[in-house]
């Protein structure tokens, strides 16, 4: 029988008292740096990197580095045997067998939960296509917990590419988890949240409203999440160009937010805030990136201290004979794959991309 791995796919693998003890160590090393070197020595972390990165990839690798561990993988992966055809599968269970952990950032859908279902070792969500970006997540707890005080009543606002955008997926359904947040979700039509996350906010009790105007919605946010439009996301360089100057976060626009309200972005920026905001103290994208480190930190120590509990990766019912209708999820592209789905009142949900299916 196959080891119960403490994976982090989602979030949702684990309970919320475990995110405020990583968002809590991730405090205590950034405070106490020397206390946790070399706390990692001997241990290796395989990076497997499929999608381009700076700010995921480098932070972690900092993070196992300063605490005095090793790493190994790859960020092109053309300059792997993945260039050769080899299976999501077997590139993680070579992997795997080399390392202690595995940090994986895929361009497609359900990947990473697909290569923790048979990894030898711990796999870690760096980000899966449009999907999910759980560590984002964390460096974005961090930074709120640690700039404004409180992951609780919080007025968040959404803004730019909310139907494509991981980092959004990810934390607005971890807010969802905090008592009395709201959230204003700022998209074009074609860019507003997918159904399933709003579902989400909704079972939670938290309000959200929908909007068009970053103009009308600044003056009531304590928080500006802004995110970039996504070219790797579009299915033509047509689409891309319709949608990508639509929101813009200018100097003029912040003299008309709270004196506290706070500006985030995962980043990489492109034209969606100018440059003349970087230097508003209440911009805070470039400290957050930092955050990221410590909260990499943390996670890495957890896992491999084995310090937090996890639950199953796959709850629901395999269906070997129903496709998944996204076309951008993994069990549409690998053949060692069989759907999985949670019924939720006669509607199949995809346990890979979380897609919503109507049962005939």
């Amino acid at each position: 029988m196959q080891r119960h791995f403490p994976h982090l796919i989602d979030l949702d693998n684990y309970p919320v008292s475990s995110w405020n003890d990583i968002i809590d160590l991730a405090i205590d090393i950034k405070r106490n740096k020397h206390i946790y070197v070399g706390a990692c020595n001997g241990k290796i972390m395989a990076t497997l990197f499929y999608e381009p990165s700076t700010r995921t990839q480098m932070s972690f690798q900092s993070a196992m580095l300063r605490l005095g561990g090793g790493i190994i993988g790859f960020d092109n992966p053309a300059t792997s045997s993945v260039a050769k055809g080899e299976s999501i599968k077997d590139t993680t269970k070579i992997a795997s067998s080399y390392s202690d952990i595995i940090v994986m950032r895929h361009f497609v859908e359900g990947s990473v939960k697909a290569a923790a279902l048979t990894a030898d070792c711990p796999v870690v969500n760096a980000g899966d296509g449009g999907h999910l970006h759980p560590t984002q997540t964390l460096t974005d707890l961090l930074t709120l917990k640690a700039e404004k005080g409180t992951l609780s009543g919080l007025t968040v606002g959404f803004c730019g590419d909310l139907k494509n955008g991981r980092t959004v997926h990810s934390l607005l359904k971890a807010l969802s988890c905090y008592d009395n947040n709201k959230f204003v979700l700022i998209s074009t039509n074609e860019l507003k949240v997918p159904t399933y996350i709003k579902d989400r906010i909704s079972a939670s009790g938290k309000e959200y409203i929908e909007v068009n105007s970053l103009e009308e919605a600044i003056p009531e946010l304590d928080v500006l999440y802004m995110t970039r439009i996504q070219r790797e996301r579009f299915g033509s360089p047509e689409e891309y160009e319709r949608q990508k100057n639509v929101f813009c976060l200018d100097a003029q626009k912040m003299r008309a937010a709270k004196k506290d309200m706070i500006v985030l972005h995962p980043l990489p920026r492109v034209d969606e805030i100018t440059l003349e905001v970087d230097d508003d103290p209440r911009a805070l994208y470039f400290k957050q990136a930092n955050y990221g480190m410590y909260v990499r930190m943390s996670l890495i120590l957890s896992i491999l201290n084995e310090d937090i509990s996890t639950k199953p990766l796959l709850v629901g019912k395999e269906m070997p004979d129903i496709k998944c209708s996204n076309p951008k999820c993994i069990t549409n592209m690998e053949n060692t794959l069989k759907g999985s789905f949670r019924n939720h009142g006669g509607i199949l949900e995809c346990e890979f991309c979380d897609e919503r299916l109507l049962m005939e």
